[in-house]
C-alpha cells in the first residue's frame, strides 16, 4: 500500500497505536452516521475494527494531519456492494468532526481517486452521501463524479434508514478531466 501526500495530508497505512486517534474521532454522534456507520461506543470497539478492518485492506488509508502528527480521519477505495462489475471500486471516507470545514478532504479525495485510476487501472470509481449531507455532497462534486440518481431506502444506521445518493466516475472521465484541468493550467 503506498503513501499518498498532499500539501496538509499524509495518508498511510493504519497501525495499531493509531487507536487513540481513531476511538476520538470515530466516537463522535455525527461523523459514523454520515458515513454509515454507528459511534463507536468504547475504546476497544475501536481496537477491534482497526484490527478486523482498517488494517485488512490495502486500500483503506489513514488520514494523518501532517502538522499535528495525528489521525483525523479515513480513506478508502472498497467493494462497491451495489455494483458487480469487475474493476469497480467505491471511495470511501470519514473525517474528525473537529477538522469539517477546512478543506481537508477535498484536499484528500482526489489524489485517492488518482490512485484508483492511475495505479489500479479502474474502469470506474463509485461514491454515495446520503440526504442532507451536503459536505459530502459538495467534495463528491469537486472531484468530478457524475450523479446517477437515488436509491431510496437503501441503509440503515442504527434505528434510521438513508436514501443513497449515487455518484460514479469513469475512468474516460477522469482522464478527460485531468487533460482539460492541464490545459486550463498552462500560462
Amino acid at each position: 500500500m503506498p503513501r499518498l501526500e498532499t500539501a496538509r495530508l499524509l495518508l498511510r497505512r493504519w497501525q495499531m497505536r493509531d487507536v487513540d486517534d481513531l476511538f476520538e474521532y470515530a466516537r463522535h454522534p455525527e461523523v459514523g452516521p454520515s458515513a454509515a456507520w454507528m459511534p463507536h461506543p468504547n475504546r476497544q470497539y475501536s481496537l477491534q475494527m482497526l484490527a478486523g478492518v482498517f488494517m485488512e485492506e490495502d486500500t483503506r488509508w489513514a488520514i494523518e494531519h501532517k502538522e499535528l502528527r495525528k489521525v483525523i480521519g479515513a480513506i478508502s477505495l472498497h467493494d462497491d456492494a451495489k455494483r458487480t462489475a469487475p474493476n469497480t471500486l467505491s471511495l470511501g471516507y470519514s473525517l474528525s468532526h473537529d477538522f469539517w470545514g477546512q478543506g481537508l478532504m477535498s484536499e484528500a479525495a482526489p489524489v485517492v481517486v488518482a490512485y484508483g485510476f492511475e495505479q489500479l487501472c479502474l474502469d470506474l470509481i463509485s461514491c454515495y452521501h446520503f440526504e442532507g449531507n451536503e459536505r459530502s455532497r459538495r467534495i463528491i462534486e469537486k472531484c468530478g463524479f457524475t450523479f446517477e440518481g437515488i436509491l431510496r431506502h437503501c441503509n440503515r444506521v442504527g434505528e434510521k434508514i438513508h436514501h443513497d445518493y449515487c455518484y460514479s466516475m469513469t475512468r474516460e472521465e477522469y482522464f478527460t478531466r485531468r487533460s482539460q484541468d492541464r490545459q486550463t493550467a498552462r500560462p
